[in-house]
């Protein structure tokens, strides 16, 4: 009788040709944020996040999906922890949940969500697996959004004051430490574009909110470096590679600036301790001017151990004077995620090179990168997601590209571990390697884990061999 499983189905399949580019000790994960997957919103005295508000507004999310449930992360930690060993990751990036660990935003840390943490993180070490833990992944506390949110400065000191009591309460047992995931995200989704909790439409107040994101990034560095002077610290942000539409000038100045307001404001004051001209350009009137005080910028570039990269996709950008900013953006082709997104593995290799060389000499870790498909469990109770495994490998080989030519970079965290709440696209987006079924919560690897487990044993071989 003939093998069809799926691990079968790779044994005679190649991985990634240049594997052995990736360094001995190099980080091989998985990646999930609290909201996400957790569920349980209203147990362990846990507070309402932007995110609980956001979802339950009618017309926000997709079908009103909610994060009340999830993946029911909280209740099946120990089952999902056995999973992710069973894929041979060395690495695992979580977020823990602010309204979580702190339900007012401010105060004592809440004892019940410390145990659950601890729990977490020494379930993580008993299975040999290295944390890598996210401070804010997006789920702001309600009452802070009530007194104004990231566009208010105040709201830096509450996180910097939240990162402090954290690490303080678990940094015996994870080293290494992200302060934000994508600030861009979190100002220009939630407060400009209104796509994101907290669902505002100003972008005024999502250039405020991306100052004071920035300044919460170094006020928590110091904090951190208080807390636990021998931490890992440093932020992760998504990074898109823009290309103009056209040679056109109008075109040209509009990447500029589409580069300035998505990449740039967040990398230009972290890794070179200033925003650059085409930052205030572009957002200084537009109210960057009004919220950057004197020592601001001293504070925000606060020496870092290593950067975080996100990385999704390339964007063409065109002058339209209708848009904010000026630009038109629209996904490269080709566009053929779920969610419209290009899958052009050179753009991994493009913004690995470009941060190295322009911002920072620090180690990278390719933090986020990840495909949404239309998977499905077929009648053999198998998830073949042939596209997946191609997205991989094409991006993994971009990476390997990118070592080649240079780039520091010490691990992946493939996104994401499990399928989960996409946000405002609810239940509707799978990025997992690990399929959930929402209705029974149960979980089946998908035939991409087990390509990432081969992929890891390739280059636990690959690396034997050379050190042989």
């Amino acid at each position: 009788m003939t093998d069809t499983t799926p691990a079968a189905r790779l044994r005679a399949e190649a991985s990634v040709e240049n594997v052995g580019a990736f360094p001995q000790g190099f980080r091989w994960g998985l990646a999930t944020a609290a909201y996400q997957i957790e569920g349980a919103a209203h147990e362990g005295g846990r507070g309402p996040s932007i995110w609980d508000t956001f979802s339950h507004t009618p017309g926000l999310s997709h079908h009103g999906d909610t994060g009340d449930i999830a993946c029911d992360h909280y209740h099946r930690w120990e089952a999902d922890l056995d999973l992710l060993a069973s894929l041979g990751v060395t690495d695992y990036r979580l977020s823990v949940s602010w309204s979580r660990l702190q339900p007012g935003g401010r105060g004592d840390l809440n004892p019940a969500a410390v145990a659950f943490y601890r729990e977490l993180l020494a379930g993580l070490s008993a299975r040999g697996i290295r944390p890598l833990v996210t401070l804010y992944h997006w789920d702001l506390p309600q009452p802070l959004e009530e007194e104004g949110g990231w566009p208010v400065r105040d709201t830096a000191y509450r996180f910097a004051e939240f990162a402090t009591k954290t690490v303080e309460a678990l940094g015996d047992l994870a080293s290494d430490w992200v302060t934000l995931n994508e600030p861009w995200c979190s100002s220009f989704l939630g407060y400009g574009r209104g796509a994101h909790a907290p669902g505002r439409q100003d972008y005024r107040a999502a250039i405020h909110a991306a100052h004071h994101l920035n300044l919460a990034h170094g006020l928590a560095v110091a904090g951190i470096r208080a807390a636990r002077p021998g931490a890992s610290v440093g932020i992760t942000n998504i990074v898109t590679d823009i290309v103009p539409a056209t040679d056109a000038p109008d075109d040209a100045a509009a990447a500029l600036r589409l580069d300035a307001s998505s990449n740039r404001i967040f990398l230009d004051p972290v890794y070179l301790g200033e925003y650059s001209a085409a930052v205030w350009d572009t957002l200084g009137e537009r109210g960057l001017a009004e919220v950057v005080l004197d020592g601001d910028l001293a504070i925000i570039a606060a020496p870092t151990d290593f950067a975080g990269v996100n990385h999704y996709q390339r964007v063409i950008a065109s002058h339209d004077e209708s848009q904010p900013f000026d630009v038109l953006e629209v996904p490269a082709e080709p566009a053929t995620t779920s969610f419209g997104w290009s899958v052009i593995p050179a753009s991994l290799t493009s913004v690995l090179t470009r941060v190295s060389r322009e911002f920072t000499p620090l180690p990278i870790y390719v933090t986020e990168n990840g495909a949404s498909y239309n998977d499905y469990v077929d009648p053999n109770g198998d998830v073949v997601d042939t596209e997946r495994v191609d997205y991989l490998r094409g991006y993994l080989s971009a990476a390997g590209d990118a070592i080649e030519a240079g780039v520091d970079l010490r691990g992946y965290y493939a996104w994401s571990f499990l399928d989960n709440f996409e946000w405002a696209e609810g239940y509707s987006k799978r990025f997992g390697l690990v399929w959930v079924d929402y209705r029974t919560q149960e979980r089946i690897p998908k035939l991409s884990a087990h390509w990432y487990r081969r992929l890891i044993e390739d280059h636990r071989a690959a690396v034997a061999h050379f050190a042989a």
